[in-house]
């Protein structure tokens, strides 16, 4: 496959900066809004091959983008350990059984990918069968730390009280589930692979709640092991992208991973991140923009960001891969979405 995006990550030359987008697929396209309206629910969404493979295509065919990432949601993992999943509208994912201790850990099944996430891997098939030649397909899981604080917390949550109790007071019970859960991952991603993504991504969204000390034994040290995992497997050629966010004071750690990309937000300078590792980065623009202003205001912020990358890249915008700072928002308008990428890529032709 002949394509920037895969070059940037194998240290390849690209014709221009890529760029895709977190959350490409969302509420901000009006057909995604119509197709989530006939599934009935995010999670019947995401348990339709059909369907999932429809939203993941609509931002593919309206925009000029660089790599399509499959449409899932990370806390298909833990349900398929065995936990109750759902979503209510305006609040996000809720676990009507949230883990309270070691017994519940205990009680989490193994996963079958093939057989647990089958939807999954039956909307990879598709999408590898629908996308354009030279548009490749990220997969993805969330990391085991992120997906703890859910298990956790029972949902989203504020202050982390429950999970950092367990981290505070009981580490040991802590790791039990970290450990579960990053087998789990890495089986997942391994089965990703085989049905046929691209490229692996693993968000630690919630990585940057954590002290630094914290980071590395409660998060680092299960990316690790995740990313590890694949490649023992024999899959030592799959690009692999690590992002937490809030977590650009740690990349120098976070460069240590067997992972071609760091994803960073934009609480870090690109200039500052490229002094820190010599790995691909992935980033920065903060998703608000998308939002609130126009096309003028977003050429000159992402200007601002690519400027100071090519200065600090010794006159070259080799090694990066542009993206928000995190996932786009419902509110982003589409205009400036095709806006952003012809400045990204008009900006940076080679």
């Amino acid at each position: 496959m002949n394509n920037n995006f895969l070059n940037i990550l194998g240290s390849k030359p690209s014709s221009y900066t890529p760029l895709w987008l977190m959350r490409q697929a969302g509420r901000y396209l009006p057909e995604y809004r119509e197709t989530r309206a006939k599934a009935g629910s995010f999670l019947n969404l995401c348990k339709n091959p059909d369907l999932a493979t429809e939203v993941t295509l609509q931002p593919i065919r309206r925009f000029n983008l660089d790599a399509s990432i499959m449409f899932s949601d990370i806390l298909v993992v833990p349900e398929a350990m065995g936990m109750n999943l759902h979503f209510i509208e305006g609040e996000g994912p809720k676990f009507d059984n949230p883990i309270k201790g070691q017994a519940d850990i205990l009680n989490l099944k193994p996963i079958n990918p093939i057989h647990d996430l089958a939807y999954v891997m039956q909307t990879i098939k598709n999408l590898k069968q629908e996308l354009p030649k030279n548009i490749p397909l990220i997969g993805f899981s969330g990391s085991p730390w992120t997906l703890a604080c859910y298990m956790l917390e029972g949902g989203a949550s504020k202050n982390y009280e429950k999970i950092k109790g367990f981290l505070y007071q009981s580490p040991d019970i802590l790791h039990l589930l970290l450990n579960k859960i990053a087998i789990a991952v890495a089986d997942y991603l391994i089965e990703q692979i085989k049905s046929g993504v691209d490229c692996i991504m693993l968000f630690d969204s919630w990585g940057g709640i954590l002290s630094e000390t914290a980071f590395k034994e409660f998060s680092l040290k299960y990316l690790d092991l995740i990313i590890n995992k694949i490649r023992s497997s024999g899959y030592t050629d799959i690009p692999i992208i690590s992002f937490t966010k809030g977590g650009g004071n740690w990349i120098e750690y976070i460069s240590q991973l067997n992972c071609n990309a760091i994803g960073v937000d934009w609480t870090i300078n690109l200039a500052k991140a490229r002094m820190k590792t010599d790995k691909v980065l992935q980033g920065n623009l903060d998703p608000v923009i998308l939002s609130v202003t126009d096309r003028e205001t977003i050429t000159k912020e992402v200007r601002k960001i690519l400027n100071d990358y090519y200065i600090s890249n010794n006159g070259s915008f080799d090694n990066l891969i542009f993206n928000l700072g995190h996932g786009i928002l419902p509110s982003a308008k589409p205009d400036n979405v095709a806006a952003l990428i012809d400045i990204v890529h008009n900006h940076t032709m080679r």
